[in-house]
């Protein structure tokens, strides 16, 4: 695989998220790069990997691929209602 590169904000994010009791590791966003439960891939080639995270949440990786590596850009929880419409 690329290397994958964490933007800053993608940094101070993990701390955040963690500070809210919300812990996600940058090994469990390599692996929602690496093997997406579903991609999308916006207008401006931006793309969008997500991932179950528990039985409420998904994790959703906004990232870039480059010629030589990833740019994991930003990264967020959802909920699994709002973005699997299809386990409704």
């Amino acid at each position: 695989m690329k290397e994958v590169r964490f933007s800053e904000h993608s940094r101070i994010k993990l701390n955040l998220l963690s500070a809210r009791g919300i812990f996600i590791t940058p090994e469990f966003i390599l692996e929602t790069v690496q093997f997406p439960d579903k991609i999308e891939i916006s207008e401006d080639n931006k793309r969008i990997a997500q991932k179950k995270f528990n039985d409420n949440l998904v994790i959703r990786v906004v990232y870039r691929e480059f010629s030589a590596f990833f740019l994991i850009i930003t990264f967020y929880p959802g909920r699994i209602s709002r973005y699997e419409q299809d386990t409704l």
